[in-house]
């Protein structure tokens, strides 16, 4: 058999038969002379050796933990904005760990730069007087912030957690094509695809020599936590909240490093210091990894139109009392325009020229600084083989130091020419490509990486991998995952085999077991009312599904029961002739969204499971018939909500979330209560409410075995309003308040009763010595007001 015949039977070859990289780009996979570099080999081959319906199974696998572990991203459009499953591409991006180093070193050394350029830009101002930088680019960007010019931060350092955007020219070198130092994303979904990926190549991920993840989080969770300086202070994260386009990573990174995930409105200033605002009252907090704008931290010193600040922000880093990554005003170091003047900087404070060149940026600001750009444009595009008359991409125009981003091309010399225009401008770059697999085909596609750096006492650590997007199509514009480009995850593969890392070092000391963390008032606030609003929609559903199943018996609603029913629900703002109303699935709105602002302390299945929930409430809307019909989609969702209740029961570790979860409920569970109870045991009810009241509160069954006689008012008050055994009556709500409220460490002060405790006591004192004659509808409600009472004070202790 010839050669020929020997490589048309290779299963690599086969598979690489349509592989053409776009001429005059370079490739990530295939060298110059078209051969396979030897790190994507062992990945080759075992593609190679796959099915397409194996390889479905194996992307599959991928797909179904991101979607398991509840991955996504968050989408906005003009009409709002929505959670998008999260687009992975499953071929890795494999880097050479020799080639990955010569990366890093670079890295290393923009990081200083920067480091250097931002404590000037707060600090001396030498760069501007000086004529490295011009006055206008610097006092007229928006995120260059006056109020913060002079503060030294308490860590001896402006940043600390970085992130670079870098791409490969034609030429096979790499660039740096943005700086993001504001608040850089995409760490924790690095941590993700790595993840999935990892399902995808059981086989192949660990004997491949794969750097592994684990040590550069450990690195800067353990430097984070060095600079909390007192023990007893704490180490937050500092979220925008839930409508943020990465708020899933921030709650991912929060669980993962083990931090409180915070929201400004939980922090306060007082004497220069900062404080969450916990069930416990005020707790310090003195290092905070700020993941919003910074420009928005302070409505009293910045912006103060901002409704995400925490006022007196900016006086507690004044005051050294807080380390705050990366400081406030670092996102002046991502404007476009200063990319322009960074190698000269370079040489001018290090003696050295950039190891990693921007890509070519220019910035036409005033006569000096456009010759001085001008001429350095020129040097890099002499470099480069290019040519002033080439057309480029103007990225955008600055005017008022705002940007205005556009598209247009021109001849570069065009925009130079353009008296007393302030242009800045990239090069419109060609990007390497990297194998995709798309409709079961091996493509090459356009791609990039996002690098991040750690700051440690060590110096700057670097991830040994990245955060790879990959474009649609071989348009580089398509990128962007709103335009349809997709994730992937870096592997920076050794020679040698590497060891296993882990967030934890193994611990040989005697055996600690930790307190319990902190629970932020907002978060119980929301805990609460989850609990509230589940059991509210169960109480509607409930109450639903007795109206249909009676409305199926008669056939019509001429009957004094379906009227007093329908009478009932419209009190709830429900309307009877929607079969679901509306107004049951803004329940469900409501509890998925204050599980959504508590995703870092809420268990992935329990998620899953309320938007399994709301999912198919809405998919029941305007479908579902009156009558039979409706009764059963009700019994449908009301065996949804019992499993969510028994995540929550079985699953849910008793912290104090738990227990302002289950003390929402059962408020809530006793609230519905009596109001079913005054309203069906009225003496002007019709007949057969009693039994509709019975069926409401889940105890047919116990009813009929506790009292064989016919069912009456005294039976029916006596199971649901005062029976201690019966998980559906009131008092058995009372017993789990007065249990849940006595194990918060607040309970007791000075020995003294608390309002709440003493509220909760009254209640259940009244209702364990009532007989049922005595709880007549006045009654009832005024147990009910008093029901009320007890959440205003439990709000009124923990959550306000």
């Amino acid at each position: 058999m010839g050669s020929t015949d020997h490589k048309a039977e290779d299963p690599a070859a086969a598979l690489l038969q349509g592989y053409r990289p776009p001429p005059g780009v370079a490739d990530e996979m295939l060298r110059p002379d078209g051969g396979i570099r030897p790190v994507w080999q062992p990945l080759i081959e075992l593609l190679a050796g796959q099915t397409p319906e194996e390889l479905v199974q194996r992307f599959s696998r991928g797909d179904q933990h991101l979607h398991d572990t509840g991955v996504y991203y968050r989408q906005h459009s003009s009409g709002g904005s929505t959670l998008r499953d999260w687009p992975l591409s499953h071929i890795p991006v494999m880097i050479a760990d020799e080639e990955w180093q010569r990366l890093s070193e670079g890295l290393i050394q923009r990081a200083d730069l920067l480091e250097r350029v931002m404590a000037d830009l707060y600090g001396p101002g030498d760069l501007v007087a000086d004529g490295l930088l011009p006055a206008d680019l610097v006092a007229r960007n928006p995120e260059w912030l006056r109020p913060v010019v002079g503060i030294r931060p308490r860590s001896g350092h402006f940043l600390h957690f970085l992130a670079f955007e870098v791409g490969r020219s034609p030429d096979g070198s790499w660039l740096v094509l943005g700086d993001r130092t504001q608040a850089p994303s995409g760490s924790g979904f690095a941590l993700e695809n790595r993840m999935a990926t990892s399902r995808v190549f059981p086989d192949l991920f660990p004997n491949a020599n794969v750097r592994r993840l684990a040590g550069f989080f450990r690195a800067f969770r353990d430097t984070m936590n060095e600079h909390r300086g007192e023990s007893a202070t704490r180490v937050a994260i500092l979220s925008p909240g839930q409508h943020t386009d990465t708020y899933f990573e921030h709650a991912y990174i929060a669980r993962y490093l083990g931090f409180l995930l915070l929201e400004c409105e939980d922090l306060k200033v007082e004497h220069g210091r900062l404080a969450v605002r916990t069930i416990d009252g005020p707790q310090p907090v003195s290092v905070l990894w700020r993941r919003l704008d910074s420009r928005f931290a302070d409505p009293l010193e910045l912006d103060e139109s901002s409704a995400l600040g925490t006022p007196g922000m900016v006086a507690a880093l004044r005051a050294q009392e807080l380390t705050m990554l990366n400081c406030l005003g670092s996102g002046v170091l991502e404007a476009r325009a200063m990319m322009a003047f960074l190698p000269r900087i370079c040489e001018r404070l290090t003696g050295a020229a950039l190891k990693i060149p921007n890509i070519a940026t220019w910035w036409c600001g005033q006569p000096a600084e456009r010759a001085y750009v001008t001429d350095n444009l020129h040097r890099m595009m002499i470099g480069r083989a290019l040519s002033t008359d080439l057309p480029f991409e103007v990225d955008a125009l600055t005017a008022l130091g705002g940007d205005f981003r556009g598209s247009a091309q021109k001849p570069i010399s065009a925009w130079i020419a353009a008296d007393g225009a302030q242009l800045v401008g990239q090069e419109a770059v060609t990007l390497s490509t990297t194998p995709a697999m798309i409709e079961g085909e091996l493509v090459p596609r356009p791609m990039l990486i996002r690098v991040f750096l750690a700051r440690t006492p060590r110096g700057w650590a670097v991830m040994p991998g990245g955060y790879a997007r990959i474009g649609r199509t071989e348009d580089p514009t398509a990128l962007a995952m709103k335009n349809g480009g997709s994730v992937a995850d870096v592997w920076v593969v050794s020679d040698a085999p590497v060891t296993p890392e882990s967030l934890a070092l193994q611990h040989n000391g005697p055996f600690v077991r930790r307190l319990p963390g902190v629970l932020p008032s907002r978060a119980a606030d929301n805990l609460y009312w989850l609990g509230r609003y589940v059991e509210r929609a169960e109480a509607r559903v409930r109450e639903l599904r007795a109206y249909h199943l009676r409305l199926e018996e008669v056939g019509h609603r001429e009957m004094p029961l379906i009227d007093y029913l329908e009478r009932y629900l419209e009190g709830y703002d429900l309307d009877p002739d929607e079969p679901l109303p509306a107004g049951v699935l803004h329940l469900f709105d409501a509890a998925q969204g204050c599980a959504g602002k508590v995703r870092d302390r809420f268990s992935t299945d329990g998620w899953h499971a309320l938007t399994d929930l709301a999912f198919t409430a809405h998919g029941m809307f305007n479908r579902v018939r009156p009558g039979d019909q409706a009764a059963r989609r009700m019994t449908e969702l009301l065996r949804k909500l019992a499993g969510f209740a028994g995540l929550v029961h079985d699953n849910m570790f008793r912290f104090a979330g738990w227990r302002f979860l289950t003390m929402g409920r059962a408020l809530e569970r006793a609230d519905q209560m009596l109001s079913a109870l005054a309203t069906f045991t009225a003496p002007d009810a019709p007949p057969g409410s009693l039994d509709v009241a019975v069926e409401v509160g889940d105890s047919v069954m116990t009813h009929r075995r506790r009292y064989p006689m016919a069912t009456g008012c005294n039976t029916v008050v006596d199971l649901l309003a005062l029976d201690v055994d019966n998980p559906r009556s009131v008092l058995f709500q009372l017993d789990v308040l007065r249990e849940q409220e006595a194990m918060l460490t607040r309970a007791r002060e000075g020995g003294t009763m608390t309002d709440l405790a003493r509220r909760i006591l009254l209640v259940h004192t009244d209702l364990s010595v009532a007989a049922p004659d005595d709880m007549t509808p006045e009654r009832l409600l005024e147990t009910r007001k008093a029901i009320r009472d007890i959440s205003d004070a439990l709000t009124a202790r923990y959550l306000s």
